[in-house]
């Protein structure tokens, strides 16, 4: 087994072992291996035969060859057919690899997309329940409103039923009077005082809105009149619009006299330049012993009093040896000081005499004079010291040069002036008249507080504002071709509504601050009803530039244009967030344009995010202007219509360089100017604040002073400007200039300092801080110093404060001086230091609180920060001056969230109040706890705010006395809190007890009293006790009233006496047209103090005045004529008043157009004497006339119109023309709805009205109807001035009003 012989052969005979049939071995060829199967079928060909015979070996091999090459054949058809089967399987594969990759990526989309859909159904079922939680809040309010609807409308039928009854009872009586003889006259024939002509069934007197008129009589005795008081002014169509502010008597025009007044005279001592009472000492050697007594002993007390006030004290003098080198310098100061002194003994030098003709002989009353003449017994005056005098006492024709004559000591004498200048400063450059500054102060914030609600105001924030606007109104610009601008400003101002705002751009220093200042100079001019709010932000990092200041002060002006600042919040957040709703429902009362200016707005500190109210649509009569640089504008404000500044033209060039060298007495050479021409043609050589300054450092270089100095020409001065290819190397050129200018390195020195000081500093240092932080620096020298710098646009005075005119500037010191650096880690720390001295001494001014805790978060040193926050009286000063926000985030900076705050300051006052024993201090201990309570409850934490409150409470009763009017403010401020956290029962107890305490302190009509009845009134409407609020609202609209109109009371009669002491000023001359007008401004400003006597003296001068200068037809004349019966009627002489009113009304028909609004004017007020008289016939024409008058001047659909057809409307029910009336009430419904919206109070009045008449006329569902709209329309009207207050310029202005004159607010001083 297993060896060779048992191999089969081809050819041999295989026998079967078995027995069976044999078979025969098949040839395979080597090369071919076929399968077992095919072998094993070729085997069994056929039956196996035992004994059969072999075939023979050739048959046998053609038959193998043929099955081989069979095989073969099929062979190679199975391979081939493999093989493509194999190709057919790749290429499915590669396809399958495909298709697996394209559904791998669909699933992952898909479950992108069912996690997106996923996310979108948890949103949709949190708003679902968000929206199932407000329907039930609303389904609850609805049952509420239900419920109350129903108790109101019971009320309102029982009303009716009682009028009813009060009707027939008075017709009853009517009829029994006139049976008798006796004539009746309607209650509403004489206007009353208090503006109020709706009168009850029952024949009282009724205020806005009290309903019930439904059963009166259908004459004017008993239907609400839209007629204008007699006293009323036309605010649509004001003359003021036309003549001006006070060139027409009517004391309604109260609103619009003392706006305007605020427009140019603000709520700041207008005496002082710049925030600082700067007194300008005049000496001799003879009088210097004084002059260093009085600075040494009465010059601090003397400032620390103007510092404890908010303002700064400066002694400014020169002495004699140098005063010949300041002349300059001596004309600006005395220019800018507020109070000037002389002192003499017996002679004078030149710069005495000089300094003396500019100060009291040229301009006596530009401010208060003092003369201290030391006298003795054996001294004479000498020549030029008597003709001095004699100069002075003829300069002095109104004697206001206070004379102190002295013949004591010097040290008396320097008492002397003290005792002057203290009164002086107190009574007339501050406004307090009483002589205890300490205790008027203290009134003073406290009248604040009771005028202005809790709203927190800072004075310097918005002087700092005002005197931006007046230093760029005050410069010329008309060289810089902006009238173009300002044409294409009005037409974008005047576009229709909806506007988005507009915007002003154009690179540093091509003067939008300039445009825009002059833009609003000249708009306020043109439009007079227009409001405008402004707001020009300074450095980045000023206060100028924090936008919850900025919010704020456009919240405070917008809301004090409607003598109303209650219901502002003090929360920066929400600041932010009511701003846009503030301005869309006072806009909605303000019958012109409310336009809002912001200057450099991107400058604010994160403005895109600030400012987000600006990408909301805003109300139709608000339009927006904001200025921006280029580089910095936010990408989504490009889109807003852009007004953009071109470079300036060499036009434009050549008039500003001429207008710098004229002004310097210089002259240009054709060379010269042909130079500069070719010179400003690059973009940033034509820019205006590179001209400018370029011009000044010309002419400065080449003026005679510069000259004696250095020996430059004007040519070489040209040759060196001209190497500065923009405006910040002119910039560090000028610093180079001024620098090279000072006498000695020490002055030099300096001056670096005094500039890194202003740049490392908040919001700018003063000049008597630099005197302090620099001991060997004269005043002499500073004042020069800074009026180089302020000449050349690098400094200027705003506030008080030393201030870079322009960021190129601060950027350009940072440059020059600090090597481009920003570190000022030295120079603030100098300034930490002083400002902690000023600290350690208990003098915690303004200045103190606004730089000491920024430095130190600037310095990153947050232990000091906190102890300088814990320090109470720097965080009270922060607060009381409205800078809750900087408060707020100085202490995030250190770490305390609102409850550690809170935990901190409660213990430093525990800590604080161990050292108070006696009665000033515990008076300052519960002026803090008050200060931290308030601070607290604004910031949301009424349970924490209400033990300071107490406390505060506790401590005045204590120390003061149970029924002092301070414990009354206590009782305020601790029931607002009660009120905030919803306690409701505690609130009205303590509104009760600090009505009852003010009562008693003040008299049952004060202001306060009246502050205490809104609050009062407040909360019943919180608890939706709406009658009794309409009762304590009623009172105190009352009480303001009364306090309106007593004289010398509000600080709108301090405007008033200011502005008619200034006017009769100018009546000493010789008669002309302008010394009358100004005789007419008089009278009617005294008419507005309720001093008729003196208004009736200037009214008639003015009039005879007129008589003479101009003819007795001149329409000057009608309008002395038509304020003189003004003023006859306020005193109930008719007869006089009408024969006035005819003459004038003739002069204006002779004179002025039909359609003018004079004349609509005095035929409106003759045709309510008229009626006021029961002749209705002849007004019912001037009515009429009136009517088309004013259809033919303002169009068909104006609101002025509408109160015409009601004043007519009226007289036909007089008349009982009640057919004639009707059509005239429903069109003047459509005109109002139209104009002022479906739920303006003129709608609702004119509603009042129909319904009246609807139910004199039968309908009683009409009258229902109409009634119930009227008094949805008034309960949904928001209250904000103690009732409903009319806007200025209110189409309501000549419809009677049963609002009295709204509450002005006490000015802080």
């Amino acid at each position: 087994m297993g060896t060779a012989s048992s191999l089969v052969s081809p050819g041999e005979v295989i026998e079967d072992g078995y027995g069976g049939e044999g078979g025969e071995a098949c040839e395979i060829p080597v090369e071919v291996k076929p399968k077992a199967r095919l072998l094993r079928s070729s085997f069994r060909r056929g039956p196996r035969v035992i004994g059969a015979s072999f075939k023979s070996t050739g048959s046998v091999d053609l038959e193998y060859a043929a099955e081989y090459e069979r095989l073969r054949k099929e062979y190679e058809i199975f391979r081939v057919s493999k093989n493509n089967e194999i190709s057919s399987m790749q290429k499915k594969e590669a396809k399958l690899d495909e298709e697996n990759k394209r559904l791998r990526a669909e699933l992952q989309a898909l479950q992108k997309t069912y996690q997106k859909i996923l996310r979108e159904k948890e949103s949709a079922l949190e708003a679902k329940y968000q929206a199932m939680e407000r329907a039930a809040t609303f389904e609850h309010d609805r049952d509420k409103v239900k419920r109350q609807f129903k108790i109101f409308r019971e009320t309102k039928e029982k009303e009716i039923q009682d009028l009813l009854r009060a009707k027939r009872d008075l017709e009853a009586k009517m009829q029994q009077l006139q049976s008798q003889g006796i004539q009746v006259y309607g209650l509403n024939d004489s206007d009353s005082d208090d503006n109020q002509t709706t009168v009850t069934a029952a024949g009282t007197q009724c205020e806005y809105w009290t309903g019930g008129v439904l059963g009166s009589e259908p004459s004017m005795g008993s239907m609400m009149q839209l007629q204008q008081t007699f006293r009323g002014p036309e605010f649509a169509h004001s003359l003021i619009d036309v003549e001006g502010p006070f060139a027409n008597v009517s004391r309604d025009d109260w609103d619009a006299a003392v706006a305007t007044l605020l427009q140019v005279s603000p709520h700041v001592p207008q005496a002082l330049w710049s925030n600082t009472v700067r007194c300008y000492l005049i000496f001799t050697q003879e009088t210097k012993a004084e002059l260093d007594i009085f600075n040494k002993k009465y010059s601090p007390v003397l400032r620390k009093m103007c510092e404890g006030l908010g303002h700064f004290y400066l002694n400014v003098y020169f002495s004699e040896e140098s005063a010949a080198s300041y002349t300059v310098e001596r004309k600006q100061e005395i220019e800018r000081s507020s109070v000037c002194v002389l002192l003499l003994k017996s002679t004078v030098t030149s710069s005495v005499v000089e300094d003396c003709e500019e100060a009291f002989v040229k301009n006596p009353d530009a401010h208060p004079l003092v003369l201290y003449l030391r006298t003795e017994e054996d001294h004479n005056l000498a020549g030029p010291t008597r003709q001095l005098l004699e100069r002075i006492n003829a300069a002095d024709k109104a004697a206001k040069v206070k004379v102190v004559d002295h013949s004591g000591s010097a040290d008396d004498g320097a008492g002397l002036i003290f005792a002057h200048l203290d009164k002086i400063i107190k009574q007339e450059l501050l406004g307090l008249e009483g002589a205890d500054v300490d205790s008027k102060d203290s009134g003073i914030e406290e009248g604040r507080e009771e005028d202005s609600g809790d709203v927190l105001w800072d004075l310097h924030d918005e002087q700092e504002q005002i005197e931006s606007y007046q230093q760029a109104c005050s410069s010329t610009a008309s060289q810089l071709g902006f009238q173009k601008y300002i044409d294409r400003l009005n037409d974008m101002i005047a576009a229709p509504p909806p506007t988005p705002p507009l915007l002003v751009s154009g690179g540093p220093g091509s003067g939008k601050s300039l445009l825009l200042s002059k833009w609003i100079e000249l708009q306020q001019k043109q439009s007079p009803n227009t409001l405008f709010l402004y707001h020009f932000v300074g450095c980045p990092l000023s206060a100028s530039s924090e936008p919850v200041l900025i919010i704020k002060r456009l919240t405070v002006k917008l809301l004090q244009h409607f003598w109303s600042i209650s219901g502002l919040s003090m929360e920066p957040s929400k600041i932010l967030e009511e701003f846009p709703r503030w301005l869309e429902r006072l806009s909605s009362r303000h019958q012109g344009n409310i336009i809002i200016i912001i200057d450099s707005i991107d400058q604010i500190q994160q403005a895109e995010r600030h400012m987000k109210w600006l990408i909301d649509p805003l109300p139709v009569n608000v339009r927006v202007v904001v200025s921006v640089s280029v580089e910095t504008c936010p990408q989504a404000w490009r889109l807003w219509p852009t007004l953009h500044l071109d470079p300036l033209s060499p036009r434009e060039v050549r008039s500003v360089v001429s207008a710098e060298f004229q002004s310097m007495d210089l002259k240009l050479t054709k060379d010269q100017e042909k130079k500069l021409e070719r010179h400003c043609r690059s973009a940033s050589t034509c820019n205006p604040l590179y001209v400018t300054l370029l011009a000044r450092m010309i002419t400065r270089l080449a003026s005679a002073r510069m000259i004696t100095r250095t020996c430059w020409s004007q040519e070489k001065s040209m040759e060196q400007c001209l190497q500065c290819q923009d405006t910040m190397s002119l910039y560090r050129l000028a610093l180079k200039i001024i620098l090279n200018s000072l006498n000695t390195d020490k002055e030099q020195r300096i001056m670096r300092e005094i500039l890194c000081l202003v740049c490392a500093s908040h919001n700018g240092v003063s000049e008597s801080e630099v005197l302090d932080l620099f001991p060997e620096l004269e005043l002499p020298v500073l004042s020069s110093m800074l009026y180089c710098l302020n000449r050349l646009c690098i400094v200027t005075l705003r506030c008080g404060l030393i201030r870079f005119q322009h960021l190129q500037a601060c950027e350009a010191v940072r440059l020059q001086f600090l090597g481009g650096g920003s570190s000022f880690t030295a120079y603030r720390e100098k300034l930490i230091y002083y400002f902690s001295q000023q600290l350690s001494q208990d003098r915690v001014t303004w200045r103190v609180a606004d730089e000491l805790p920024w430095l130190l978060q600037q310095q990153e040193d947050k232990i000091k920060l906190q102890r300088s926050l814990l320090n109470l009286f720097v965080s009270q000063n922060l607060y009381k001056r409205g800078h809750f926000s900087e408060l707020l985030i100085y202490w995030q900076y250190v770490g305390k969230d609102k409850s550690s705050m809170a935990t901190e300051y409660f213990d430093s006052l525990k800590h604080y109040e161990k050292s108070c024993e006696s009665e000033d201090s515990m008076t300052k201990l519960a002026d803090l706890y008050e200060t931290l309570g308030r601070f607290l409850k604004d910031l949301g934490l009424p349970s924490q705010a209400v033990a300071p409150l107490q406390r505060s409470l506790e401590i005045r009763e204590t120390a003061l006395d149970p029924d002092h009017p301070s414990v009354a403010r206590s009782l305020h401020q601790l029931a607002g809190v009660y009120v905030q956290w919803k306690k409701y029962g505690n609130a009205e107890q303590l509104y009760k007890q600090a009505l009852e305490i003010s009562e008693n302190a003040y008299g049952a009509e004060h202001a306060s009293v009246a502050r205490e009845l809104e609050s009062l009134a407040m909360l019943y409407q919180k608890q939706n006790k709406y009658e009794q609020a309409e009762k304590l609202r009623k009172r105190s609209v009352k009480i303001r009233q009364k306090t309106a109109r007593q004289k010398g009371h509000m600080y709108g009669f301090t405007l008033l006496r200011r502005r008619a002491l200034q006017l009769e000023e100018l009546t000493l001359g010789k008669d002309s047209a302008d010394c009358a007008k100004t005789l007419n401004e008089l009278g009617v400003l005294y008419y507005l103090q309720n001093n008729l006597d003196a208004a009736k003296v200037f009214l008639t001068r003015s009039l005879e005045m007129r008589q003479r200068v101009l003819g007795p037809d001149h329409p000057d004349c009608a309008q002395s004529l038509n304020n003189l019966a003004a003023l006859h009627t306020e005193r109930r002489e008719y007869e006089t008043a009408e024969d006035m009113y005819e003459r004038a009304l003739d002069i204006r028909k002779k004179a002025l157009s039909p359609d003018h609004p004079s004349l609509a004017y005095t035929l409106k007020h003759l045709a309510m004497l008229y009626k006021r008289r029961g002749k209705l016939d002849k007004a019912m024409p001037l009515y009429e006339l009136s009517l088309e008058i004013r259809e033919k001047s303002f169009g068909p659909k104006h609101p002025s119109v509408a109160t015409a057809l009601v004043n007519l409307a009226v007289i036909y029910c007089q008349l009982k023309k009640h057919s004639d009336a009707l059509p005239l009430y429903e069109r003047a419904l459509k005109v109002y709805e139209d104009s002022l919206g479906r739920s303006h109070p003129r709608v609702g009045e004119t509603l009042k009205n129909l319904a009246v008449l609807s139910y004199e006329e039968g309908d009683f569902e009409k009258a229902a109807e109409l009634y119930k709209r009227a008094m949805e329309i008034k309960e949904a009207e928001p209250s904000l001035v103690c009732g409903n207050a009319p806007s200025r310029h209110s189409s309501s202005g000549d419809t009677v009003s049963l609002r009295g004159p709204a509450p002005l607010p006490h000015a802080p001083r």
